[in-house]
């Protein structure tokens, strides 16, 4: 035993002990039963798999073999057949059994064994069969190279810092013999037990140099296809966790790039509202606005026909500019007078005439009238300003 589990020994045994005395192991033996009832009997039998305990016994010069939990008798024989008879009968009583969970065990008689049962303190449970033999020459009248002997911790109630232990003894003289006459017969045995209520105690006599090691290769497969499982357990959810990452990110690349769309969208309405906006307020300027060609239509039938312009303009405040010669200039304003389109006509400067042409040059200014609905639409914004200033 390696130092770490020397130390771990003690925490170990305490928790076994404190596992035994309390209800949980009653209980779960109680509920295992009971789910196992529910199964169909392949199985039950499959679960119960492991060490498959068959019961070999000796009484006067008779062999008898029977499984555990059974009173059938599966083979019987005299210590007078031959060796490779007695061999023989207990192959063929074991053929159909599984060598790797065939285990075959000594049942010696009630009678051919010493029970004591003792209280011992708690931190005796640590290294009980050293305080058995300890306790060997006080319990039993035998020492300890005349017997072999087992122990076993009892889960009876005892108080508080106390366990129950049961002290089993065997003399050598009444085992050696029996072993011998096995190695005789070339049969292996995994434990030596004693016979309680038809059935067995639940010890093993077998000194630890002659227990049999068996190799267990079925154990070794299902560790390895258990360890197996775990790591392709850990590979599928590590491939789960990276598609889950992948289409994590292919989402993130569609919203990413459905989010740009959205935003492009949002631009050209908002560019689209511009644009109409600017429509709108373009049609509507013009709708309200005064054309050219019906400014110059006016000013021409207004004018008489011996004026001529030499320039008209207009700016963006309505205020027109006209540039020319008249015959009688100063006529020009009784002309314009009632234009609906050309009102507050004036002369800028003075009227001159032109020794070339015999006519007079003038500078005329007039401002444009706006038509009836946008007067009107600027006297009500004027009027509402006056009430709210109010």
């Amino acid at each position: 035993m390696s130092l770490a589990m020397q130390t771990m020994q003690p925490l170990l045994d305490r928790l076994r002990r404190g596992w035994r005395s309390s209800p949980l192991p009653a209980f779960f033996s109680w509920w295992g039963g009971e789910l196992r009832a529910l199964l169909p009997t392949r199985w039950r039998d499959w679960l119960r798999r492991g060490g498959d305990w068959y019961l070999l016994q000796h009484g006067g010069s008779q062999w008898t073999l029977r499984r555990a939990g059974s009173d059938t008798v599966l083979a019987c024989w005299d210590d007078q057949l031959e060796p490779s008879a007695q061999q023989a009968l207990l192959k063929s009583a074991l053929s159909k059994v599984d060598r790797e969970d065939l285990r075959l065990a000594l049942l010696l008689p009630q009678t051919a064994a010493l029970r004591r049962t003792l209280v011992l303190p708690a931190a005796a449970g640590g290294d009980l069969s050293q305080v058995m033999a300890f306790e060997m020459d006080r319990q039993t009248p035998f020492t300890v190279g005349q017997v072999y002997y087992a122990a076993r911790e009892l889960a009876a109630p005892v108080a508080a810092g106390r366990i129950h232990a049961e002290l089993v003894v065997v003399r050598r003289t009444t085992l050696e013999p029996l072993l011998e006459r096995l190695d005789t017969l070339d049969i292996a045995i995994d434990a030596v037990d004693v016979a309680a209520a038809g059935a067995r105690l639940g010890v093993n006599l077998l000194p630890a140099e002659r227990v049999p090691h068996r190799s267990r290769p079925r154990l070794r497969m299902n560790v390895i296809l258990a360890a197996l499982s775990v790591v392709l357990l850990v590979l599928v959810l590590s491939q789960w966790l990276h598609n889950r990452q992948a289409t994590l990110v292919q989402m993130q690349a569609q919203v990413d790039s459905m989010r740009g769309e959205a935003q492009q969208v949002a631009s050209l309405r908002q560019q689209l509202q511009d644009n109409a906006g600017a429509a709108g307020f373009l049609a509507e300027r013009k709708k309200h606005s005064v054309s050219m060609l019906s400014l110059l239509q006016d000013a021409t039938e207004r004018l008489p026909d011996s004026a001529w312009l030499e320039r008209f303009s207009i700016d963006h405040s309505g205020q027109i500019g006209m540039q020319g010669q008249s015959k009688q200039a100063a006529k020009l304003l009784d002309a314009l007078k009632d234009s609906p389109l050309i009102t507050n006509a004036s002369f800028q400067g003075s009227i001159q005439p032109d020794p070339t042409t015999g006519k007079e040059r003038f500078y005329l200014t007039a401002q444009l009238r706006q038509p009836v609905a946008t007067v009107a639409k600027s006297s009500l914004s004027s009027s509402a300003t006056v009430d709210g200033a109010q």
